[in-house]
């Protein structure tokens, strides 16, 4: 069904296993890092927005729908989120459903929309639709404009995880976004999956053999924003804020610039890349404006060199699945 390109490998049971095994080192190590010193408040944002660009990766490097928009899911969700903790006073389980709830919805009407045009049109819809949700946060008076919702409270989820704590908060964002990899992981080795792939390598094909592709593809949309809302509501509880800075153009061109460091259309790509962008931002904070400087020069010089992104270029070495 799909046209198997340099960069794809066929879906084997042995393919299967490599993924799961690199999924097992991943997880260990992740619960490992509390105890290893290592800044947790950095891993936890960079959790959040591992599993924000994965989100995004299940729409582009999958469906071939590139969004220049994704950020409006991180920052509805943020937004709803921080509303329903600070304001309605829910408790941390219900806050978070209340902004995955608001990232579907969210999904839902502005996948309609774009959902019917194809290639750059679809890209500056999304684009367009975001910047629209901007300006209307800055208006919003719930979202107190520039300002952003701050000081959220973290509270106990199901009465009894103290999220206050580092730590405990730390596996409660490790366990979302493990539940989050793993629900993309099983889409895309999903019948479903298969379909999107053959979708992505020829539409006209897949029209041909008699799937509805425009139904798959607002699916996927749909799957993928939901996922990125799940991102932004767990980033409240991380940065204890929900800003503009969320739903700015700007989070959408870094998601862009994760997935394709870490290899566009691989299952830890997203991950990594995530990591990356988001060691720079932190630990080449001195360095002021000229963070993005540099950014853009290794971006570059991945485009150059690593034009599969470092786990890809991994992957297509040793000749196996990541």
């Amino acid at each position: 069904m799909t046209t198997l390109t340099d960069d794809t490998l066929p879906v084997t049971p042995r393919a299967m296993r490599d993924e799961m095994i690199v999924f097992a080192v991943m997880a260990l190590l992740l619960a490992a890092v509390p105890f290893t010193g290592v800044y947790p408040f950095f891993v936890m944002q960079a959790l959040c927005f591992a599993l924000l660009a994965c989100a995004f990766n299940l729409l582009v490097g999958y469906g071939g729908l590139l969004s220049f928009g994704h950020a409006m899911f991180l920052g509805t969700a943020g937004y709803c989120s921080a509303h329903a903790l600070k304001v309605w006073a829910l408790p941390p389980e219900l806050g978070i459903l209340v902004g995955v709830a608001a990232a579907f919805v969210l999904s839902i009407v502005t996948g309609y929309i774009s959902i019917r045009r194809q290639g750059i049109y679809f890209s500056m819809i999304t684009l367009a639709l975001s910047q629209l949700l901007y300006f209307i946060y800055l208006q919003a008076p719930f979202t107190h404009g520039e300002d952003g919702i701050q000081g959220i409270p973290q509270g106990r989820m199901f009465g009894v995880l103290d999220l206050s704590k580092p730590t405990m908060l730390y596996y409660v964002v490790l366990v979302g976004f493990l539940a989050g990899f793993l629900l993309i992981f099983r889409i895309i080795n999903s019948p479903f999956g298969e379909v999107l792939k053959s979708i992505r390598e020829n539409e006209q094909r897949a029209i041909s053999l008699g799937y509805r592709t425009d139904q798959y593809k607002f699916l996927a949309f749909v799957l993928s924003g939901t996922l990125a809302g799940l991102a932004g509501a767990l980033k409240v509880f991380v940065a204890q804020n929900a800003s503009l800075t969320d739903v700015h153009w700007t989070m959408s061109g870094e998601v862009v610039l994760m997935t394709l460091v870490g290899g566009l259309g691989t299952v830890f790509g997203p991950v990594v890349g995530a990591f990356v962008i988001i060691a720079m931002q932190q630990y080449l904070a001195g360095f002021g404006q000229w963070v993005t400087v540099i950014q853009g020069a290794i971006f570059v010089v991945c485009v150059l060199t690593f034009r599969r992104g470092v786990v890809g270029e991994i992957a297509h070495y040793f000749r196996r699945s990541l």
